[in-house]
C-alpha cells in the first residue's frame, strides 16, 4: 500500500508540474499579444505622425506660395516694371529677394519636418530594441 500512495504523489506532481507549465506558457503568450498590440499602436501613431507630417509640410508650402503670390501684387503694383532691354528694375530685385526668402522658408521647414520624423524613427527603433 505505500507504493500506491508514492506512485500517486508522483502522478500528482506531474500533474501539477504539468499545470505551471501550461500557466507559464499562457502568461508568456499573454506578454507576447501585449507586445504585439504595443508595436501596433506604435506602428499606428507613427503612420498618423508621417501623416500630419506630410499635411504641415503641403499646407507650409502653399502659405508661403501664397505669401509670395501676394507680396509680388504689391510690388507690382507700387513699383511698374521697365521696359525690356534695361537693367534689372528695383521690383525684379525685390521679387528675386521675396522669392529666395520664401524658397529658404519652405526649406527650413522641410529640414525641420524631416529631422522630426527621423528622430521619431530613431527612438521607435530604440524602443523595439530594448524590448
Amino acid at each position: 500500500m505505500p507504493e500506491t500512495k508514492t506512485q500517486r504523489s508522483e502522478a500528482a506532481r506531474k500533474g501539477a508540474a504539468t499545470r505551471k507549465a501550461h500557466e507559464r506558457e499562457h502568461k508568456q503568450e499573454e506578454r507576447e499579444r501585449k507586445r504585439q498590440e504595443q508595436v501596433s499602436e506604435v506602428v499606428d501613431r507613427t503612420s498618423e505622425l508621417s501623416d500630419d507630417v506630410l499635411k504641415s509640410l503641403e499646407t507650409g508650402s502653399q502659405a508661403a506660395i501664397e505669401a509670395v503670390r501676394k507680396f509680388i501684387d504689391v510690388v507690382d503694383e507700387a513699383l511698374p516694371a521697365l521696359p525690356h532691354g534695361e537693367r534689372p528694375s528695383r521690383r525684379r530685385e525685390i521679387v528675386d529677394a521675396a522669392m529666395e526668402m520664401a524658397d529658404r522658408l519652405v526649406k527650413t521647414q522641410y529640414e525641420f519636418l524631416r529631422s522630426v520624423v527621423q528622430s521619431a524613427g530613431t527612438t521607435l527603433s530604440r524602443e523595439k530594441d530594448e524590448k
